[in-house]
């Protein structure tokens, strides 16, 4: 007779979230299907944090002198530091499999190679210059805006990632992070999740007034939606998700999320 294993507790689900998805020193201390439905439902918390480590970032450039470009270079070089970079190249990673416009076998060869492609680059040039460039306008605004930029940015990035852990996405490799948490989470947990960000995103924008509140839940809404939009066309050409797709989905939806908070 095979022994069930224990729910996770909280801290369980804390420590996959944050021991995946960030470099906080953080020790895993379980590593299957149950808690990666805990840790991938804890992801936004995950990004809050790292959004919250940027905007301090930020803050103590403002307090030291400098403008709202610099502070914004600064905010956006954390969550970087803080992922080592794992989101930004699989981003990378996957503009390379989807611009060679291969069957899916052969996208997710070149996906494996430790080289980046001219489409990985085109797409990390722009993509890091989308993000400065958005923040600036953001603290443009005063340091709280930024914050709350740059805030609302990494939890919705994580969001989408809940999102695609959901049940119905496969996983596109059998090994890998996204073969560990794809279909973990039960589809309506993962759209409570969502809705439950969306709300504190549109909490967040409240200090701005009524109509701050709608901006940042409509920022919250255009990332998660194209997250989506990214997510489909990768499970129609990959055949379903890899840990370079979750890097590409957190980039897509917390650029958009950003720009389109920037934009009010």
């Amino acid at each position: 007779m095979t022994d069930t294993p224990a729910p996770p507790s909280a801290a369980d689900a804390l420590r996959f979230a944050f021991g995946t998805l960030t470099v906080l020193p953080v020790r895993l201390t379980r590593w299957d299907r149950a808690a990666a439905r805990g840790g991938m439902l804890s992801a936004p918390l995950a990004g809050l944090v790292v959004g919250l480590c940027a905007a301090a970032v930020g803050l103590a450039l403002l307090l030291l002198g400098g403008g709202p470009l610099l502070a914004a270079v600064g905010t956006a070089a954390v969550p970087a530091v803080l992922t080592r970079g794992l989101h930004l190249d699989g981003l990378a990673d996957t503009a390379d499999g989807l611009g060679s416009a291969k069957p899916a076998e052969d996208a997710l060869r070149i996906m494996k190679q430790s080289d980046i492609g001219p489409f990985g680059v085109l797409t990390l040039l722009f993509t890091v210059l989308a993000q400065v460039a958005a923040l600036a306008e953001a603290y443009a605004g005063g340091w709280a805006r930024g914050a709350v930029a740059a805030a609302v940015a990494a939890a919705v990035s994580r969001t989408a990632l809940t999102l695609a852990s959901r049940a119905g996405v496969p996983a596109a490799r059998p090994e890998g992070l996204g073969a560990a948490v794809a279909e973990s989470v039960p589809r309506r947990a993962a759209l409570l999740c969502a809705a439950l960000v969306t709300a504190g995103c549109a909490a967040a924008g409240a200090l701005f007034g009524p109509y701050g509140a709608l901006h940042a839940a409509l920022a919250a809404v255009a990332g998660l939606g194209l997250g989506e939009l990214v997510l489909r066309h990768c499970r129609r050409r990959f055949g379903g998700v890899t840990g370079d797709v979750f890097g590409a989905l957190a980039e897509s939806a917390g650029l958009t999320a950003l720009v389109a908070f920037a934009l009010g």
